[in-house]
């Protein structure tokens, strides 16, 4: 490569970073943001940028053109070495306006917007990339299911008869001559994974990372989105594909892995509330908007849903006298699901490494 070779992205908070590692022309402002925006896992972004740019020589510098559009896209094709999308479609039209365009990158793993096919006629390689962001906002999800199941934000560090009582527990003693003495905080309505169904809404990069992990518990996993997977994905995910109305039905844990757009804004409603099992679990590791806030507050209130965990969070950042946190069965985390930053930072590596190789 050189200095004139285009690489064309798909414009998105996290992959802006490869302007700011592969064009000299990228402002100093974003340089900047992107350095403040690291800085507490990465104090030294400028030297890791460097560090960056000396495992993948053959690709600096190079014309970063950031595209929102289908349209913006295509204008750009003409010119483009590589591409890489996100949601934005490849296919055969694409393919003919972009005569130099040596490689594709799916930023993930699902690569249906993208004709494969047509891909392949022209010898121009498709390339995927398992985001760590993606993983770490499955474990997040694992992560508030398991301290919910286990009341594990309330119980923790309460070890004393005083601590107990004052949280609201009925703490006692056993007999040991006759029983074992596990239990003796009284602690009520523990759960466990095992042996209970997660309906995940939304089998994207998330949904597939956490299907795989909430089997490994020994879950019963049933998924609900607008096309079903293949029987093969299915059983290599280790879920079966459920209506809407059926997940809600059968579920003891819902879990939403949706994007936030006009059509699924506030998608979980009074209705779909009030559809749940009664004390069933809701868990938002994907934007808050998509589940009504009222109704939510509502049908916590009447005691219908079980609990409720949620990142991020529905204002940013959020308030001490935020309503939900007066309930004991919420738990609000700060925005933190993808992180830390070395999650998408070795991604950017790992794609950088591997688009290398692809247009040597």
């Amino acid at each position: 490569m050189n200095a004139r070779s285009v690489i064309v992205i798909e414009d998105d908070p996290f992959p802006r970073i490869l302007q700011v590692i592969l064009d000299p022309r990228a402002s100093a402002e974003r340089r900047d943001a992107f350095a403040h925006f690291m800085a507490h896992d990465v104090p030294d972004f400028a030297g890791w940028c460097d560090e960056t740019r000396a495992r993948v020589p053959a690709l600096y510098p190079a014309d970063i053109r950031l595209v929102n559009t289908q349209d913006e896209l295509r204008a750009n094709l003409p010119d483009a070495t590589a591409v890489i999308v996100e949601s934005l479609t490849i296919g055969s039209a694409e393919l003919a306006l972009a005569p130099a365009l040596k490689a594709i990158q799916k930023y993930g793993t699902i690569t249906r917007n993208i004709d494969l096919a047509a891909c392949a006629a022209r010898g121009v390689p498709v390339l995927t990339l398992n985001r760590r962001a993606n993983i770490a906002c499955a474990e997040h999800t694992i992560a508030m299911m398991l301290t919910l199941a286990r009341k594990l934000h309330r119980i923790t560090g309460l070890i004393s008869v005083e601590q107990l009582e004052a949280a609201g527990f009925s703490p006692t003693t056993f007999d040991r001559r006759h029983t074992a003495f596990s239990g003796w905080p009284r602690i009520t309505n523990l759960k466990m994974l095992h042996e209970a169904t997660l309906g995940i809404i939304g089998m994207g990069e998330i949904g597939r990372e956490l299907s795989v992990r909430a089997a490994a518990f020994g879950m019963r996993v049933i998924y609900f989105q607008r096309n079903a997977l293949t029987a093969d994905e299915e059983t290599r995910f280790g879920a079966r594909y459920a209506t809407l109305d059926a997940l809600l039905a059968e579920s003891d844990w819902v879990s939403i892995q949706l994007p936030e757009t006009p059509s699924t804004r506030n998608f979980i409603d009074r209705e779909k509330l009030a559809k749940m099992k009664p004390g069933a679990f809701l868990i938002n590791v994907s934007r808050a908007g998509i589940v009504d806030r009222a109704a939510l507050i509502n049908a916590l209130k009447s005691g219908h849903l079980g609990g409720f965990a949620l990142d991020p969070l529905y204002e940013e950042p959020g308030r001490a006298d935020d309503e939900l946190l007066q309930f004991d069965n919420v738990m609000l985390t700060p925005h933190t699901a993808a992180q830390p930053r070395f999650n998408a930072l070795n991604d950017f590596r790992d794609l950088l490494t591997g688009l290398a190789k692809a247009l040597a």
